[in-house]
């Protein structure tokens, strides 16, 4: 079987490092690029994807709600033309460095609190899949499973990839516990592992310790989770250990 492992980055600016994104992009096939609205600048936007590039991990857009101070983590009110435009927009942005390095983008995976609210708001994922496939390339909308998000990508017509997270603990109903309860966030490097492959098999273990079935083509490790070079070193290894086959999710997703 085949898996993709995606990792959000590029979300550094200014004066602020954010996030191991040397370490990671050794080991995913995927890069999930902030775009500038809720992390990133332009220059950490360039050197990402030509980064990316030299290690031949695929490029995609990582959109956010324009929240800097907040990390895009922060609710917000969208329309439906707002989501579709404020995607639209950030696409836009890194596709030009994109363009200009020579790396054509593969996939957008909203961000933070933009991606949470998608996964049961009807007329925001509607927003964002427009958004992706007004962009006008073959990009591959991603989104957690049997989500709102999910559902749109495939009603307007663009490729949808199925996430799941290596590193983050999930509630009984497959969502993502709260960042702000006890144990939300995993960081030992075994355990992640170990938690990977079994989402290789459809198989989610929640914060109660039942397991739930969740169907995945890409599994997310978070650059600014604690020792997170380690871990996705850890993980790379024990999916090769194990015969899974790693590829970027533009390859194999319909």
């Amino acid at each position: 079987m085949a898996i993709d492992l995606n990792s959000d980055m590029g979300e550094s600016y200014g004066a602020y490092t954010i996030g191991a994104d040397e370490e990671i992009l050794r080991f995913v096939t995927s890069a999930n690029v902030a775009c500038g609205w809720h992390g990133g600048d332009p220059l950490v936007m360039r050197r990402t994807i030509q980064r990316a590039k030299e290690l031949g991990v695929r490029v995609g857009a990582h959109p956010g709600y324009p929240d800097l101070l907040g990390f895009g983590r922060r609710g917000m009110e969208l329309t439906r033309q707002d989501a579709r435009d404020y995607v639209l927009y950030q696409i836009g942005a890194l596709r030009a460095f994109g363009q200009a390095l020579g790396v054509t983008l593969q996939h957008v995976k909203p961000h933070g609190a933009m991606y949470n609210a998608a996964v049961k708001n009807r007329e925001l994922s509607l927003g964002i899949a427009e958004g992706v496939a007004e962009a006008r390339e073959d990009l591959v909308l991603v989104g957690p499973p049997d989500s709102e998000l999910i559902r749109a990508g495939q009603e307007v017509g663009v490729r949808v990839a199925r996430e799941a997270f290596g590193d983050r603990a999930y509630d009984e109903d497959g969502t993502l516990i709260s960042r702000k309860i006890a144990g939300s966030l995993i960081t030992d490097p075994d355990a992640v592992a170990e938690r990977v492959l079994a989402l290789t098999r459809g198989i989610a273990k929640t914060i109660t310790g039942k397991e739930i079935r969740l169907a995945a083509d890409t599994i997310c490790l978070h650059g600014d989770t604690p020792g997170a070079g380690t871990i996705a070193r850890r993980v790379r290894e024990r999916l090769e250990e194990a015969g899974i086959t790693l590829r970027a999710m533009g390859e194999f997703v319909h």
